[in-house]
Parts: C-alpha cells; sequence; structure tokens
C-alpha cells in the first residue's frame, strides 16, 4: 500500500504542476479563460477579477502540486489537493452539463479536452487525492524534510519570475497555434483525408393526443402515423465534429468586408502586423517606436498593417491621431488574443511564416531590427 500511496502522490502532484504551470506561463490566456466563464455566468462585473483569479490559480496548483512531489507539508497539502479536487469536480460536472464554453482551459492551450474528458479526468484525480489524504499520516514523513522545503520553495519563486516576465512580454512556451516558425496558410490547409463533421436529420413531431412534441431520427420517425403524430419541424445536428486546421478564423477584412489576407501571406516581402483587440484599452507606451519602425518598413519596401477589432472608422482616426503611416483592418478580436498575448503587439511575416513576435514593451528600434535583418540574411532569408 506504501508504494501505492507513493504512486499516487506523485501522479497527481504532477498533473498539479503541470495544469499549474502551463497557465501560469500564460497569464493573460488565464484570464481570458476567467473571462468566458463570467459572461457565460452572467457575471460580467467579475471580469476585472479574471487576471488576480488566474495567477491565483495557476500558482496554487503549481504549489500543491510541487508540495506532494517533494512529499514536504503533505499532511496540510494533500487535503488541500482533495477539497481543491472536490470542488472542481462538481464545478466540471455543471460545466459538461450545460456546456457554458467548449473547452474548460485547465491546461491552458497546451492540452485541450472536452468538459466531459476534464469531468472524468476530475473524478480519477479525485481518486487519487483521496487516497493522498487518508494515508499521508500513515506514510507521510514525521518531520519537517529542510532540504526539500528550501528547494521547492526556490522552486516556487522561480516559478514567480517566470508568471512575471510570460505577463510582461510573451509566454516563455508559446502553445497556441500562432507560435513562432508557424506557417499560416498550411496552418490553414483541410488535409485530403481530414475526417468531416457528421450530421444527423432530427425530426420533431407533435403528439395529437397529448400536445406534446418528440424527436425522431430518420431510423424511426412516425412519417406514416398521421393519426397520432403531426410533422413539426427537421433540423441537422452536428453528432461528431471533423477535423479542424490549427488555424481556421484568421481573415484580414477591408471597410467594405473584402478578405486581403493572402496578399499579405504570400508577398516575397516581410510584412509588420500591429495586433491590437481593442484600440481604447491598448497601452500606447510604444508609439513613437510603432510610427519610426513602420516608416522605416515602407521606406524599405515592407509592409506595415494594423489589425484590430475595433470599428475601422475609429481605426482610421486613431492613426491619423498617432501620425501612423499605415492602414488598420479587421480581424476577429478572439484571433487577435490568440494570436499575440499583448495589446498592442507586433508580429512579423515572410511569405505567412511568423519570423517574430513582441510584446508592446520590447518592440525593437529601427536599428535593433537592423540587426535582426542581418541576422535573417545569414540564415538565406531576405
Amino acid at each position: 500500500m506504501k508504494y501505492i500511496w507513493h504512486l499516487s502522490r506523485i501522479l497527481l502532484g504532477l498533473v498539479f504542476i503541470f495544469s499549474g504551470f502551463v497557465k501560469g506561463i500564460d497569464p493573460m490566456g488565464s484570464a481570458y479563460k476567467f473571462i468566458d466563464y463570467f459572461h457565460a455566468w452572467g457575471m460580467d462585473s467579475w471580469t476585472g477579477l479574471a487576471l488576480p483569479l488566474g495567477i491565483l490559480l495557476s500558482v496554487a496548483e503549481f504549489t500543491i502540486g510541487l508540495a506532494l512531489v517533494a512529499n514536504v507539508f503533505i499532511r496540510v497539502f494533500s487535503w488541500l489537493s482533495l477539497a481543491f479536487m472536490g470542488f472542481f469536480t462538481v464545478v466540471t460536472l455543471f460545466v459538461a452539463l450545460n456546456n457554458p464554453v467548449s473547452d474548460c482551459g485547465c491546461f491552458g492551450d497546451a492540452l485541450k479536452l472536452t468538459n466531459w474528458q476534464t469531468f472524468y479526468k476530475n473524478i480519477l484525480l479525485s481518486v487519487l487525492a483521496l487516497l493522498v489524504a487518508l494515508y499521508s499520516r500513515k506514510f507521510g514523513p514525521e518531520s519537517i524534510r529542510l532540504i526539500a522545503t528550501i528547494m521547492a520553495g526556490a522552486t516556487i519563486f522561480v516559478f514567480a519570475y517566470l508568471i512575471d516576465y510570460s505577463f510582461n512580454h510573451l509566454p516563455i512556451i508559446d502553445f497556441r497555434p500562432y507560435k513562432i516558425g508557424v506557417n499560416i496558410p498550411d496552418a490553414m490547409m483541410m488535409p485530403a483525408d481530414a475526417q468531416q463533421d457528421e450530421y444527423a436529420n432530427v425530426f420533431v413531431y407533435e403528439n395529437l393526443k397529448t400536445g406534446k412534441s418528440k424527436e425522431f431520427t430518420e431510423e424511426n420517425y412516425p412519417w406514416q402515423d398521421t393519426l397520432k403524430w403531426k410533422y413539426v419541424s427537421m433540423e441537422s445536428k452536428l453528432i461528431r465534429a471533423g477535423y479542424e486546421p490549427p488555424i481556421h478564423n484568421f481573415t484580414i477584412e477591408t471597410f467594405d468586408g473584402e478578405d486581403i489576407k493572402d496578399f499579405f501571406l504570400y508577398d516575397d516581402a516581410f510584412t509588420f502586423i500591429l495586433v491590437s483587440a481593442n484600440l481604447n484599452e491598448a497601452d500606447w507606451a510604444a508609439t513613437e517606436r510603432i510610427r519610426l519602425l513602420s516608416r522605416f518598413a515602407q521606406d524599405h519596401g515592407m509592409h506595415f498593417i494594423g489589425l484590430t477589432a475595433s470599428s475601422l472608422d475609429e481605426a482610421a482616426g486613431f492613426a491619423v491621431e498617432n501620425d501612423f503611416p499605415f492602414e488598420f483592418f479587421n480581424t476577429d478580436e478572439i484571433t487577435l488574443k490568440t494570436m499575440i498575448r499583448s495589446n498592442p503587439g507586433l508580429i512579423l511575416l515572410k511569405k505567412g511564416t511568423i519570423m517574430d513576435k513582441w510584446h508592446f514593451k520590447d518592440i525593437p528600434s529601427t536599428e535593433e531590427f537592423e540587426h535582426q535583418l542581418i541576422y535573417f540574411k545569414q540564415l538565406g532569408i531576405e
């Protein structure tokens, strides 16, 4: 039993560490997921707490997991893990039944699970947590393990630094489809042998005796029994989702609604994309660098455009007000937030491939970018 206890402790701890880590290195992603839940549950006034709650959740998970793996303060943290799993098992059951969001976000963007998969996963982890908690007094260390405690504390300190860095710059590991090195056109392609969405026709008939409606499939709908049933409607329901490309909703739309993304994705010249999901909520501390870099790009035969979910009338006025010599286009807000965790943020493309990304605090000067061009040239990229 002792070996089972230790194995359960380590497995449970590793899951907690992984879950906390992938959330912690993408604090804005965690905040967006909380906002999704708040909107779905009619708690819009809570959105201001999304970021601190996301960070708190990641730190709590990472700390619990580290304590379990290091076997320090095990009696306290084993019961904390059980309480944690008990609470979230109930929450994920509610989410699975009501489906307010399609992905729970329990592993950030590193691993996607359906809501029912998440619930079943939590059931299994709850069993491990119960086992660890019940036998923590019997198999846990009798005294404080000083070296293990110091090392665990130092690891948590490093993790806190990584959270801070990822928030003030960009995530140190990018799990999203728009990471550096990805070719956007390739990521949008549907393989020839890809599984397609499967739909089934659902027929609704009204019972003439009771007045109640009932759903039928193509195999059993009572189309001949006109004495008992009356046809009401028919609809197609998705019964099995097919393959979905990593990037499936990227557009660059003009004021007239024309999608011109191919012009920038297939052009040989470098293309800078300034991303701002909401112009009014952005931090424009780098305005001067953006202005100078955009002029440099245009003087050297490169493209420089802006993408926003704000209205293009507002964007045009904003560009004039800030003396930006480039045009803004529209893209879906969720897509923009997925592309880069910074508002504004800057992305560099070359023939549709993402060459680099910058947080607004790290947007390069023209001199810095000239050095980067030299590096690209050494790699054979011109």
